[in-house]
């Protein structure tokens, strides 16, 4: 079966450079011959075989797969022996060549009312990219590689990553790497043909769901990181975190600014750049994870494909900016910015921010490679640099939506809009002075609340105003307004669930970050260690063996306002085949607070090490990640307006 897999790989090489050929001649005519199509209908089988027979050898242990032998073992549950697929460097690739061709075939088989010409130059752009990632596994990580001798059992998966986030957050980042690769290929191929806007349908639809697979994996791999790493954060600014936090920011700059381009043909040749963008960086970021050119505790470690990254890198950054330089001419916007307090304006700053904060994410991600390059010496930027960089352009970027929600397009009223904005601005004094009342005096964390409400109050104003309008309108009452505006135009009010959530993730995010305290103690069995309102009572610690760990495990009572609320159970546990321990952190989670009990080391006599850490306003995060991705949904589910856009929000 390992040899039928190898096959399948090396036709599909062989089907995606014919089809990308065929589909560049079909470019000229402007429609693609059924050899081409039937070609990238190949490339699709064929990698599904391919990805099949490896799924099926990782499920059935065949450990004569050095792949499978190197990530599963027959101790390992049904779900993770799924997830030993996007585990490793080569099952990870092979993943993305095949969920690569399942979109094109997805993307460009259907018929289409609009932009049928653009199909086989973007075909084609596909196919290309789907021939170098299959170059790049047949050359440097076949997952089909034998070993000489058949093992009795598997190394198994690091125990890091027995983890629900295992099964869920990789596949959600690699397709919204993947999927990027979409409206990249429509945006090239809408230049290479002088179209002007029959790209921008695809191309957001595609940036949307890339968008959302992308703002799932992060949310889900922070939630990953705070749960089971054990160091009580969520997000450290590593370079692999970093890669799958810009290319989403670049998508929400696009979301912005394509508006501009549909309603008043303005920014055209800056979504094109942006889309460039986007996809260059989610293959930055697919290079980052396997290269080892930067230290991360996500990476693969060191391989042999740096030289096949850089080179791709440079072509697909370099060729298609130098073909966006000739076709400048046609480039040119229709209308410009009329004032100051337009949305226009204000999506144009907008749009400054965020690609800003990439840029400023960029820097320090790559500043150790530089200085390693030019100094000898690896330089590391630690997570003081983002936070007092980026933090307050983000924070910046926060307040714009606020603004922005508020204000009309073209020229809005100037006694509207400062109606509007004084209403806004006086929810976000009210916030800072309840704040300072209840003893709050974090100047930074002050701010960035009454930012918070601003911009909550702002949302909430607008959607109110528009409803009441529609009431006065269309004499409708009560939740029937709420959802038929929703239903009307989904990208908007999708868009002001986005907005929501983006305000509410942010006091998860102030809040744990002003106001996190923590404590560490070594007690023996009986004694107490006291942190804020809580009393935590160690009193047992106990050891065995479950399957192939050894675990460790401590039994503490939590006492909070002289009452017990609960006993918590911190582990460390060891796997057989791993030397590095794994933490399984006790969290008590409420709205307010989450109670973080880490079990750092034990002693013979039964004196234990725990760590404990009272981080505020956590759960918000995970709130607010769950109506980002409610509101994505709605923007994304297909409404009965043709131009969803035409009175919408970002």
């Amino acid at each position: 079966m390992a040899s039928v897999g190898s096959v399948a790989l090396i036709l599909a090489l062989i089907a995606s450079v014919y089809s990308a050929i065929a589909h560049t001649a079909g470019g000229r005519r402007g429609t693609a011959s059924a050899g081409a199509r039937l070609s990238l209908v190949a490339v699709c089988g064929l990698v599904s075989v391919s990805t099949f027979i490896l799924l099926f050898a990782l499920i059935t242990h065949n450990f004569r797969l050095e792949y499978v032998a190197s990530y599963t073992s027959r101790s390992l549950p049904l779900p993770y022996l799924v997830s030993a697929l996007w585990a490793g460097n080569d099952g990870s690739l092979l993943f993305w060549a095949w969920l690569l061709a399942v979109f094109a075939a997805i993307a460009v088989l259907p018929k289409r009312a609009t932009g049928r010409e653009l199909v086989p130059y973007a075909s084609a752009i596909i196919m290309a990219v789907e021939a170098f990632f299959l170059i790049l596994i047949l050359a440097t990580s076949n997952p089909f590689a034998e070993l000489p001798a058949v093992p009795a059992d598997g190394r198994g998966l690091n125990p890091l990553l027995e983890n629900i986030g295992m099964i869920l957050h990789p596949p959600a980042l690699l397709a919204g790497y993947i999927g990027l690769t979409i409206p990249f290929a429509f945006a090239i191929a809408a230049l290479i043909r002088q179209e002007g806007t029959d790209w921008l349908a695809p191309a957001r639809t595609w940036v949307l769901l890339s968008w959302l697979f992308l703002g799932t994996g992060n949310i889900i791999g922070a939630w990953w990181a705070y749960v089971e790493l054990g160091w009580g954060g969520y997000w450290a600014w590593d370079p692999v975190e970093n890669a799958g936090l810009m290319p989403w920011l670049a998508a929400t700059a696009f979301f912005h600014s394509i508006m501009m381009q549909r309603r008043r043909r303005m920014f055209k040749v800056w979504n094109l750049t942006l889309i460039v963008l986007a996809f260059n960086l989610a293959i930055f970021g697919t290079f980052l994870t396997r290269s080892g050119v930067l230290s991360s505790l996500h990476t693969f470690g060191e391989s042999s494909m740096v030289p096949f990254f850089v080179t791709f890198l440079f072509v697909s950054f370099f060729g298609p900016m130098a073909l966006l330089y000739l076709r400048r001419r046609g480039l040119k916007d229709e209308t410009e910015v009329e004032s100051l307090a337009s949305r226009e304006f204000s999506f144009q700053l907008n749009n400054l921010l965020l690609i800003g904060s990439v840029a400023v994410i960029f820097f320090g991600t790559v500043f150790p490679a530089i200085s390693e390059a030019v100094r000898g010496v690896k330089i590391e930027v630690g997570r003081a640099f983002f936070n007092q960089v980026d933090g307050p352009v983000l924070l910046a970027t926060l307040l714009l939506i606020g603004v922005c929600t508020l204000i009309g397009w073209r020229v809005s009223s100037t006694r509207e809009l400062a109606r509007k904005l004084l209403y806004a601005l006086a929810a976000g004094a009210a916030t800072a002075a309840v704040l300072f009342v209840f003893g709050i005096r974090q100047w930074y964390a002050v701010a960035a609340f009454a930012i918070c409400a601003f911009v909550l109050f702002g949302v909430i104003y607008q959607w109110a105003s528009e409803n009441m309008a529609r009431q006065r309108t269309r004499g409708e009452k009560g939740v029937r307004v709420f959802w038929e505006l929703v239903r009307t135009n989904r990208p908007r009010y999708g868009g002001y669930l986005v907005h929501i959530a983006m305000v509410v993730m942010a006091i998860g995010v102030i809040g744990s970050s002003a106001f996190t305290t923590e404590k560490e103690a070594g007690l023996k069995p009986g004694q107490s260690i006291t942190i804020d309102k809580y009393t935590l009572t160690y009193d047992t610690i106990s050891m065995g063996d479950a399957g192939d760990k050894f675990v460790v495990r401590a039994a503490v009572s939590v006492v909070s306002g002289g009452k017990l609320i609960g006993v918590v159970t911190p582990e460390m546990y060891f796997h057989r085949s791993f030397e590095q321990p794994v933490t399984e952190v006790a969290i008590r989670s409420t709205p307010l607070e989450d109670l973080y009990v880490i079990l750092a080391g034990w002693d013979r006599d039964g004196t234990a090490a725990l760590k404990v850490v009272i981080n505020p306003l956590v759960s918000w995060i995970w709130a607010g990640g769950g109506i980002l991705i409610s509101g994505g949904l709605i923007a994304f589910w297909p409404g009965r307006r043709k131009d969803p856009d035409s009175n919408g929000a970002a």
